[in-house]
């Protein structure tokens, strides 16, 4: 299976996208209807970032379009912003804490970034724009699904309506070319898979109208959790991981926990802004052929011996231990000391993940010990959820589905959540294993 994989140990943003895309191959006329629609081109060049060369991308205004709104600007600073073009310094007075200023480029002589021009726009103004683009379909879909994500979090941080929701900085012209040109560059490179090692976010905290927030900004934990990939902090004091990446990343991307096995015949490094003194700040990507069949995760095995464990904790454990980074729970019958009745739990979980659950694991049980086994690795299938649509006495209802492939997209298992089942039975008085059944069957007949 064709497949393209990031990097993520030092972030992702729009710019950082666009340049890696390009170096792993992707064609710099793909970007072209970007510059048509928005009289805005790209700049690309390559850089140096720690001994690594690196692709760096800048949207800048064309000249005209630059002359026609230095003739217009009134300077009333209504945007809240004050802008500093020799190096990309951006002050903000408005309470919006997730703008796309944690890679800064130095300014070139005669070049105007696009970045924080033209009008803040609506979600709706903004697929408006895109939809007038005359993109492929599929390109289309994918911007206006990336815009989408960074929509919904905009309007849940602010508990604001979504086609109200207004865009600061990603709603200005730079961010589109950046979400738009990445939809571009994905099509031009037509892999049939996108995955991620956990993104890094950075650390410390940054400077917003009502004071100190912490890094990641609200916008991006908000898209995280509609992500498929993980959150990593670190491993620099500063933001690497802007709204506008981890959109992107959310839109296209699976989470897995290291690169997979490539037959690799293409990398490229797109350059982030911040200089550190020994990482280069760049985010990488790999294009090659998949030889892994499943997917390979790190893993390792936490487990405790219970004899005095009340139903009910046992029946919570799947939830609470979840909560804290479990990814599977098993509780066994086994035979105790003095031949009582026990328990035994295991517990799959991450190595990174596997203190704060053995902590848990502890508090909810009352055990005096939770062992440990290095098992290493486990290999998973690649899995998504698809929604069935069931007609049943003139109403319809949903089931989700979810749907497990090999690397080489081959399915092999439908399943229908149980969940899902139990309340269309409990609605239509069949059976759940019957919803079951014909929710994974109207998937399976729609592939």
């Amino acid at each position: 299976m064709r497949t393209l994989a990031f990097d993520g140990r030092m972030g992702a943003s729009g710019d950082m996208l666009l340049g890696a895309l390009l170096a792993a191959g992707a064609d710099r006329g793909a970007l072209s209807p970007v510059e048509d629609a928005l009289d805005v081109r790209y700049d690309v060049e390559t850089v140096d970032k720690n001994g690594i060369a690196a692709t760096s991308v800048r949207v800048l205004l064309d000249d005209e379009t630059e002359e026609r709104r230095s003739a217009t600007d009134d300077g009333d600073g209504d945007r809240g912003h004050t802008h500093d073009h020799g190096n990309h310094e951006h002050t903000h007075d408005h309470d919006h804490g997730d703008h796309e200023h944690s890679h800064d480029h130095d300014d070139h002589s005669g070049s105007t970034p696009a970045e924080g021009h033209g009008p803040h726009r609506t979600y709706a103004e903004v697929v408006e724009i895109v939809e007038a683009m005359g993109l492929p379909e599929a390109v289309e879909a994918d911007a206006k699904g990336i815009f989408r994500r960074l929509g919904e979090a905009e309007a849940t941080v602010h508990d604001t309506d979504l086609d109200a929701t207004h865009f600061h900085e990603v709603g200005a012209d730079d961010a589109i070319a950046d979400v738009v040109g990445v939809a571009l560059l994905f099509d031009d490179l037509d892999v049939e898979r996108v995955v991620t090692t956990p993104v890094a976010t950075g650390g410390e905290t940054r400077s917003m109208a009502h004071g100190e927030y912490p890094i990641p900004a609200p916008a991006v934990v908000e898209i995280a959790t509609d992500a498929d990939w993980s959150l990593k902090g670190g491993p620099v004091d500063a933001e690497l991981l802007t709204p506008t990446g981890a959109a992107i990343l959310a839109h296209v991307a699976r989470g897995i926990e290291t690169l997979p096995t490539l037959n690799v015949d293409a990398a490229g490094y797109g350059a982030g802004g911040y200089d550190f003194p020994n990482r280069p700040n760049v985010l990488r990507a790999l294009v090659g052929d998949g030889g892994d069949r499943l997917d390979r995760e790190e893993i390792t095995v936490l487990e405790t011996n219970l004899d005095d464990a009340a139903p009910e904790t046992l029946g919570s454990l799947q939830s609470t231990l979840q909560e804290v980074g479990a990814r599977d729970v098993s509780v066994l019958p086994a035979t105790m000391k003095k031949s009582r009745p026990g328990h035994l739990v295991k517990v799959v979980v991450r190595p990174e993940d596997a203190e704060r659950v053995a902590h848990r694991l502890a508090v909810e049980t009352g055990t005096l010990g939770v062992r440990e086994h290095g098992a290493g690795h486990r290999w998973v299938a690649a899995r998504e959820f698809r929604t069935a649509e069931l007609d049943v006495g003139g109403e319809s209802h949903e089931v989700a589905v979810k749907v497990a492939a090999d690397a080489d997209g081959a399915v092999y298992d439908y399943s229908a959540e149980y969940d899902d089942a139990v309340a269309v039975a409990e609605a239509t008085d069949l059976p759940v294993r019957e919803v079951a059944r014909r929710a994974e069957e109207a998937v399976r007949g729609s592939e």
